[in-house]
């Protein structure tokens, strides 16, 4: 499985990331998890409000507010 995590290092950014990669453990997932700050990177994955959460190629989700851990927990398991 491939998670990307799309912000610039906000707080929110990284509290998205920490939940991909607790959600993918308590899952008993194996995925590769990218951590992507570059703002041009992010633009051209389609993600115009960060946070952005991109499972396997799809846009899980983007923007304010954030998903609670069950809900990021769901988006990756729906992809798996």
């Amino acid at each position: 499985m491939e998670i990307k995590v799309l912000g610039p290092g906000c707080v929110n950014c990284h509290k998205m990331e920490a939940m991909a990669k607790q959600a993918v453990t308590e899952l008993g997932i194996e995925a590769n998890i990218e951590k992507i700050t570059d703002i041009g990177q992010i633009a051209m994955h389609g993600i115009l409000s960060t946070p952005g959460l991109i499972v396997n190629g799809k846009i899980r989700h983007s923007g304010k507010p954030l998903p609670s851990l069950e809900k990021v927990k769901e988006l990756i398991k729906s992809e798996a």
